[in-house]
């Protein structure tokens, strides 16, 4: 039973114990969102709301729990009330400057009923910190000028701060402010605007959407709702009896998602059967379902039309049909029943959609398609009406057009049924990574002492970090997380792009959705939901295709004026043709038969009404960018959005940071010379234990090669098949006090007191160190052979200098041609040394190169070029290229790079190919080649279509479109420009890629 607030959104509040209350308001986030424990009072704007829990007693129904709230939302200062029926309780949140508690409790028992306020644990209550974001699905958008409609009403709520929303998705993104307005009321209001919608994800972990299977009847329903009312730990939670959906909010602090599960189950006596509903999958089944909607709408208005087809076109020329179609039946003849019949049956019944979705429209203050399909078929079924019944009255019968009308909305439906298949296939790439991940996992189970006991099947979405899995060979790992137990070969090749398998041993990390190959392993699971690799990407790949590129703000801007102008135009058509005709501008002729000025004006002003296309202009670009981020994630390269993939087409310079990104990152200890008398291992053993706190890749082939040299060379055999050589490699060296990496130069530290320098020559040159000119001369010849030198000061005396080379990638120098042959021009920026520098840039055939640029200097490098106006893109991987991959108009990132160079960037590479720079600048040149293209097409359709249905040529040509023939080109259309863009997934690699094989072999 359920209130009536409650009932439309279909939720239900579960009894809470003093330790689970929470804020009724508890909303989806994402991943960067967080929850904080905080007071009983909760800062909104300017003032404090508090919020308070009240026991009510006396309520027996719906219309009771409605009172109650009615009594508290009329005290002036009360921010929201909810009130649960089956607990008999309140959560009430109100301005403590305005209303009292003892005023709310007096309000409930001035209704009738008796009241008690709840004493709440403040370490129980959290509040949301900022704002959240959150997804809805939208249905009833038919073109862009709904999608304008939607934005305009979020963005207008109070609390919302962002919206966007995608017509081929049909899905909508709002970050918002869960203090001020929930995720309900953000559906009521577009519901309220006329739109269908639905909550659709949350990346949190405290919520879970569960299929249920056993519920048959109500008495199965109040069970289930008593089993959840009598969980502790249970916040909220919904029973869709139509979808047999479960929603359930819970506190993770007492209750997991497989507890959950479990105690259902366990509760019903396994009557009940759950299963966790992926919302991408969820996506997915609405698409289909919008499609077989779409389909039956479309076959019954076609096997309605077809008749109506064949007793106008068909059967005048077959006598025995015709004689009985003329056959009089009271004041009509039997074929104008027949078609007024069946014609009403396709406006009104199958045609309702669009009258729903043109009132919404115009409700809102704006138009769409769906008026003008609704306008031309409504003028051709009222008019068709009128001529019946004048001709009844007055025997002048004039011909009807009921074929018009149920034509035209037979073809209308062609088309979106066309247009929601194609658009299901822009969203293949989400489908395609969800389908990656495995459905279920085997969880190792174990008793109390941590022995295994047994192995059980779960849902992969009820995996719990900690959780031990196994994973059997040629099957996929369920989720991100390390080896306890084992060895194999996995295929990483869906990440990384490397299809060599990768040996997987102890402490190996793994990650969901690659495939095991020949061995048992045993995964711990360490991250899961939407903290795994996965999850990561799919987000990635969703966000780019919700975002809007910055030309489709043209065509929002004509969708906002196209329908107007059209209504207009049709109107000037309608009275064009009936004044000149009634002055006797064209010849009678023309007229059909038994028809006048005003039938043959109609019919052109209904033509040019339904053969226009806003759908065209709206679909142009939100579809192209969409196939791209798909046909981009399956290449390898994720477009973060619109606005970064049509950036990449003006690129023209693109700035490469050189270690780890032009070359394997991979550095490797070529030169050790000692300038002093000190013992080789002694320098390593100072060497290593001054790096060994450093991530930077020169660092670590430092203390690989002290390793091999020094500890493998005195432990030998032993240590080799030792695990634990890292820990005895720490054992022997030094410790380094005050350790500090210095951005572009090296690292110091102290060593028994005393300083220890590591680095190029500006480090020691700042320290008071001289370099002598045997030790420069080395370092010299060093760089002059593309390789780094590294210079040793211990007590402000140099001791010796160690070459390090990094080689290149095998693909870079044909990178580097492939983009001058785009006319890109290729730079490269270091904090390296000009010797080097000048080395490897001579081994590319780079002539642009900045060499000795400091972290920050390489953002400055970039600005540099942007003062003229040229567009500019960074490829980057490390922390220290942030700063200039965040300045560049387009950053990219190579995925094997840090976290926060992939956060700074607009495309990631996340097979670590610099091939793959090539594919990012030449998708984003052909997508919005495409994009240009698609608009060339909708803009000279309408320019050439909307003139030939008025009829502008018909003196000269006698070309005269049938409003039902319009229909069918403006169908026909969007359809077009949709195709066009799907024509994208057929996305060829450049030539480049068989350059480079070549140059390989």
């Amino acid at each position: 039973m359920y209130n009536n607030k409650k009932e439309q959104h279909n939720l239900q509040l579960t009894s809470l114990d003093s330790s689970a209350i929470d804020d009724n308001n508890l909303e989806d986030v994402r991943l960067l969102d967080s929850y904080d424990n905080d007071d009983v009072e909760l800062g909104v704007g300017g003032g404090g709301m508090k919020r308070i829990t009240v026991k009510v007693t006396g309520m027996t129904c719906s219309a009771c729990s409605s009172s109650v709230e009615g009594a508290l939302m009329s005290l002036n200062g009360v921010v929201s009330a909810s009130v649960a029926l089956l607990q008999h309780k309140a959560n009430v949140t109100f301005d403590p400057n305005l209303v009292k508690e003892d005023d709310v409790k007096n309000a409930i028992e001035d209704a009738g009923f008796e009241a008690e306020i709840l004493e709440e644990k403040s370490s129980a209550r959290s509040k949301p910190q900022g704002t959240l974001v959150g997804q809805f699905t939208i249905g009833g958008m038919t073109c862009a000028a709904c999608v304008n409609s939607v934005e305009g009403i979020l963005r207008k709520l109070n609390g919302v701060k962002r919206a966007t929303v995608a017509l081929p998705t049909s899905l909508g993104e709002v970050e918002y402010d869960p203090l001020i307005i929930s995720k309900e009321e953000i559906v009521t209001a577009i519901e309220d605007a006329g739109f269908d919608a639905s909550f659709v994800q949350s990346s949190e972990q405290d919520k879970i959407i569960l299929g249920v299977v056993g519920v048959v009847n109500e008495l199965d329903a109040q069970a289930l709702e008593g089993i959840l009312c009598n969980l502790k730990g249970v916040r909220q939670f919904g029973y869709n009896r139509v979808s047999r959906e479960l929603d359930v909010l819970f506190d993770t602090e007492i209750l997991g998602p497989r507890a959950l599960v479990d105690e259902i189950v366990t509760g019903s006596s396994g009557r009940f059967q759950m299963h966790v509903k992926n919302p991408f999958t969820r996506m997915v089944s609405q698409d289909e379902e919008e499609s077989s909607k779409m389909y039956a709408l479309f076959t019954s208005s076609l096997i309605l039309s077809f008749p109506i087809f064949l007793m106008r076109f068909i059967c005048p020329h077959i006598p025995l049909l015709y004689s009985l179609l003329l056959w009089r039946c009271g004041p009509f003849q039997m074929g104008d029943w027949l078609n007024w019949i069946l014609v009403t049956l396709v406006q009104f019944v199958i045609g309702r959609r669009f009258y729903i979705a043109a009132f919404r429209a115009l409700r809102n203050g704006s138009t769409n398609m769906d008026v003008l399909v609704a306008l031309g078929t409504t003028a051709s079924y009222v008019y068709s009406v009128y001529a019946l019944l004048y001709g009844a009255i007055t025997g002048f019968w004039s011909p009807t057009y009921f074929e018009t009308s149920a034509m035209l909305i037979t073809f209308v439906l062609l088309g979106k049924y066309l247009e929601t298949l194609a658009k299901g296939r822009t969203s293949n790439a989400i489908k395609k990574l969800v389908e990656l991940v495995p459905a279920t996992a085997l969880l190792i189970v174990k008793d109390k002492g941590g022995n295994n006991v047994g192995e059980r099947e779960i849902d992969a979405l009820l995996i719990q970090p900690g959780d031990v899995l196994k994973v059997l060979p040629g099957k996929k790992v369920p989720v991100d997380g390390h080896v306890v137990w084992g060895s194999s070969h996995v295929n990483e090749s869906m990440v990384t792009g490397e299809s060599a398998p990768v040996v997987k041993e102890v402490d190996s990390l793994v990650i969901g959705g690659t495939i095991n190959f020949n061995g048992l392993l045993h995964v711990r699971a360490t991250k899961i939901g939407s903290d795994t690799v996965l999850s990561q990407i799919i987000s990635l790949v969703e966000t780019a295709q919700m975002s809007k590129a910055p030309i489709q703000k043209f065509a929002d801007y004509v969708a906002s004026i196209f329908v107007p102008m059209v209504v207009a135009l049709s109107f000037m058509t309608l009275l064009g043709w009936y004044i000149s005709g009634s002055l006797g501008a064209y010849p009678d002729d023309w007229l059909p038969e038994n028809g006048n000025h005003f039938v043959f004006a109609l019919m052109f002003s209904i033509s040019v009404v339904v053969i226009a296309c806003p759908c065209a202009l709206g679909l142009a670009t939100p579809t192209a960018v969409m196939v791209a981020t798909g046909v981009g994630a399956n290449n390898g390269v994720l477009i973060k959005g619109g606005d970064a993939l049509e950036r990449a087409q003006k690129v023209q310079y693109v700035i490469f940071d050189k270690t780890g990104t032009l070359t394997q990152g991979k550095a490797t200890v070529t030169n050790v010379k000692i300038f002093t008398e000190m013992d080789r291992g002694d320098f390593l053993r100072l060497l290593a234990s001054a790096e060994a706190s450093s991530e930077h890749p020169l660092a670590k082939a430092i203390l690989a090669y002290a390793r091999h040299f020094q500890f493998f060379e005195t432990t030998a055999t032993k240590d080799s098949q030792d695990n634990n050589n890292q820990s005895a490699l720490s054992e022997w060296l030094f410790e380094a006090l005050d350790f500090s990496a210095i951005p572009g130069r090296g690292v110091q530290c102290y060593i028994n007191g005393k300083q220890i320098l590591v680095g190029n020559r500006s480090l020691l040159t700042e320290n008071g160190i001289a370099i002598p000119t045997d030790v420069e001369n080395f370092v010299v010849d060093l760089e002059e052979n593309a390789k780094t030198g590294i210079l040793v000061a211990y007590n402000a005396e140099l001791l010796g200098v160690v070459g390090v080379a990094d080689p290149l990638k095998r693909e870079a120098a044909v990178v580097v041609e492939g983009l001058k042959k785009m006319g890109v021009v290729p730079i490269m920026v270091t904090g390296d040394n000009w010797r080097t520098a000048r080395a490897v840039a001579k081994e590319l055939d780079i002539q642009d190169i900045r060499a000795e640029v400091m972290p920050a200097g390489k953002a400055d490098v970039i600005r540099s070029f942007q003062k003229d106006g040229s567009i500019v893109a960074m490829v980057g991987d490390g922390i220290n290229d942030s700063p200039a991959l965040a300045a560049a108009d387009v950053g990219i990132a190579i995925g094997a790079g840090a976290d926060i160079a992939i956060e700074a960037a607009d495309y990631v590479l996340m097979k670590n190919n610099l091939e793959d720079v090539i594919i990012a600048i030449d998708l984003s040149r052909k997508t919005f080649s495409r994009i240009r293209l698609n608009y060339v097409f909708a803009m000279a359709y309408n320019v050439i279509s909307i003139p030939i249905a008025a009829g502008l040529f018909y003196p000269w040509l006698k070309i005269k479109l049938p409003p039902w023939v319009a229909g069918a080109c403006m169908a026909l259309s969007s359809v077009s420009v949709v195709c066009s863009s799907l024509l994208l997934r057929r996305y060829k690699k450049p030539r480049l890629t068989t350059i480079l094989e070549i140059t390989v072999e």
